[in-house]
């Protein structure tokens, strides 16, 4: 039975997912004859059904891999096997995406077949000058790596490693998906479906390697695998929710949308998706309660087969909206050079009030400051359960700072950033200076060092990973102050005078790279400085001149900016048209760069004043513990040394 359940698995999965995609084609039309040059039966159903096997394939190798780097030990029996599982799907994954990008290429090229005496050459120009092949070739390239890897390297670290590749390797996938066409926020849609399928891989194959698992272990230690699971599904299933409402709303566009065939397929993929999360909330509330003993295995092995059902049918319809037309959309007159530019409706003039009023939604850090904001409460409320205090300001301070971080990312100033250099270099200050002197004292590490359970089986849950992470040689590095500073400031100039710059402000993955470099370095400096987590420390008068080091190269920055008569991105900047002269916005923008960071630091200055003070207290403490420990031995010992020395002299 357990032989039959790893192999019925992913079989009942593609099966479930190959009739719902067949019925969705019937349903939208995604493989109906086209009217002009029709690339014939076989490439209208090859294609979606390879696209299938590619979604398919990608579960099977990213959810293996997360499951193990998350619930079992290398010294499990099953290791080995689940990374087997892995790479074969990797293997399938790598076949299914070059046959995806042979009938793209086949579909988008009709009359041409394979015969045609120009055929190689027009796939390879396919391959490497257009975007939709230079997707699928890169997926192609990308898996095949992948498939290599997983077979050998077998090290839980590499393994952790290869997840993170594994998940990466999704994102060409994200730039050739409906989202890539869709109209209006062209940025939004990309990242919003690149979580999605993101999502959808690891909680689909995360529930085909559980499945494995359990089959193998024939029910033994069934129920801390799923719990351990059930946490990964549930952030999937509302990043998947989440992200999959909002791609939705940009292709659809109107409610009356809904009614098209194509609506008619996000209903039906929405409804199975609701449902695989009521599998999940009935697997969560009633039965992992319930999974003691081999007699456990059969009625989980029954019910999840129900959730692989509806889950393949949410894959089946995924497919064919990726292939299917949506419905037609007005198209948003370009009035201005900014709009043509950028995509988006020119703002208006900015003021102090519009930039409280403004809003450009980010989904990405939506998401992520939602997450913040609910999981740092969390582990406030676990140990207080457990009898623990936490202090009531490190939370303040972490509200704080993630509201601010919320309100830089989807706020007034994300909106003009993009038209304005002097608003760019505002947000950008403001994100990597004002933003982690909040986060910082919050202590977030302990935190969760102190609240998430410690595992003692050999597996690596949250805790264990971040313990590593923290304890490694690269966290030491970039906890000196000199590393921390060099990142902080010698990024400046590396970020505005290379083409970092350029991809930050033209393509919606720079900026949001650019968004998360600040974010990250402005806390490693702030964190070298005055930080609470464990990390190692350097001495407080280097502290203080790190500091000061940094912040006057920070203001030579500015000046630069302000008596400089070139613009950075002309290209970019200087053609907006808002009838203003660029070069004095970016000379604002230097003044804001100058200027701005004197409040931070004075606080940083007084932040590593105190916490010197508090340290040499506390060392004071200490020592006068010890002294009356030892009866004061220490002072004794020296005033016995001195005695000895004027008996010498005498």
């Amino acid at each position: 039975m357990n032989r039959a359940a790893r192999v019925a698995s992913p079989a009942l999965l593609t099966a479930a997912a190959l009739v719902s995609l067949l019925a969705a084609l019937a349903i939208g039309g995604g493989a109906a004859p086209q009217a002009v040059s029709d690339p014939g039966a076989i490439v209208r159903y090859g294609q979606p059904v390879a696209q299938l096997l590619v979604n398919l394939a990608a579960s099977l190798a990213v959810g293996p891999l997360v499951v193990a780097v998350f619930a079992l030990s290398p010294r499990d029996p099953r290791w080995n096997g689940l990374l087997d599982t892995a790479a074969a799907s990797a293997a399938v994954w790598t076949v299914a995406a070059a046959a995806t990008g042979f009938f793209s290429f086949l579909s988008e090229s009709a009359p041409l077949t394979v015969t045609s005496p120009d055929f190689g050459s027009q796939f390879l120009f396919f391959l490497t000058s257009i975007a939709v092949g230079q997707c699928w070739l890169a997926t192609t390239l990308a898996a095949a790596l992948l498939t290599a890897l997983v077979i050998a390297v077998r090290s839980h670290t590499g393994a952790a490693v290869l997840a993170v590749l594994a998940l990466a390797a999704l994102v060409p996938m994200a730039l050739t998906g409906h989202a890539a066409n869709a109209p209006g926020d062209h940025g939004n849609a990309i990242i919003a479906f690149g979580l999605h399928i993101a999502g959808a891989a690891v909680w689909v194959g995360g529930l085909v390697a559980v499945v494995l698992l359990a089959a193998r272990a024939g029910g033994r230690g069934l129920a801390d695998l799923v719990t351990r699971y059930s946490a990964l599904a549930l952030i999937c299933f509302l990043v998947v929710s989440i992200t999959g409402v909002l791609s939705a709303a940009i292709r659809l566009g109107t409610w009356r949308n809904l009614l098209t065939a194509y609506g008619s397929l996000i209903v039906v993929k929405t409804l199975a998706l609701l449902a695989a999360g009521a599998f999940g909330a009935v697997q969560r509330l009633v039965l992992i309660p319930r999974l003691a003993g081999a007699r456990a295995l059969k009625p989980f092995l029954a019910f999840v087969a129900g959730e692989l059902v509806v889950l393949g049918v949410a894959s089946g319809f995924a497919a064919a909206l990726s292939l299917s037309a949506p419905p037609d959309l007005p198209v948003p007159t370009l009035a201005s050079p900014a709009e043509i530019l950028t995509g988006l409706p020119l703002p208006p003039p900015m003021t102090a009030l519009t930039l409280l009023t403004q809003w450009h939604l980010d989904v990405l850090w939506a998401l992520i400051c939602a997450f913040l904001l609910v999981l740092y409460p969390l582990g406030v409320l676990r140990l207080r359960r457990r009898g623990d205090r936490w202090p009531v300001g490190r939370t303040i301070c972490w509200t704080a700072g993630v509201i601010v971080l919320f309100f830089l990312t989807n706020g007034g100033l994300a909106t003009y950033e993009e038209f304005l250099f002097s608003a760019h270099m505002l947000l950008h200050m403001t994100l990597t200076m004002v933003v982690p002197l909040l986060l910082v004292p919050a202590a977030p590490v302990t935190l969760a060092l102190r609240a998430i359970p410690a595992r003692k089986d050999g597996t690596r849950g949250p805790r264990e990973w971040l313990l590593l992470l923290v304890h490694s040689r690269v966290a030491n590095l970039l906890a000196n102050p000199v590393v921390a500073a060099v990142l902080f400031a010698g990024s400046l100039v590396v970020f505005y005078y290379s083409p970092l710059f350029s991809w930050s402000a033209t393509d919606h993955l720079g900026h949001e790279w650019m968004t998360a470099h600040f974010l990250i370095t402005g806390y490693l400096f702030v964190q070298a400085l005055i930080g609470v987590d464990p990390v190692p420390r350097a001495p407080f008068p280097f502290r203080l001149i790190v500091l000061l080091a940094t912040m006057a190269f920070h203001a030579f920055f500015g000046l630069s900016l302000i008596e400089g008569d070139g613009l950075l991105l002309s290209g970019w900047y200087g053609a907006m048209g808002w009838g203003t002269s660029a070069l004095s916005d970016q000379q604002t923008g230097g003044g804001i760069a100058w200027s701005v960071g004197e409040i931070p630091t004075l606080v940083l200055a007084i932040g590593v004043a105190v916490t010197w003070a508090r340290s040499d207290e506390r060392e004071g403490r200490r020592r006068d513990r010890a002294a009356d420990r030892s009866g004061d031995a220490e002072l004794q010992a020296y005033n016995d040394m001195l005695a000895n020395l004027e008996r010498g002299r005498a």
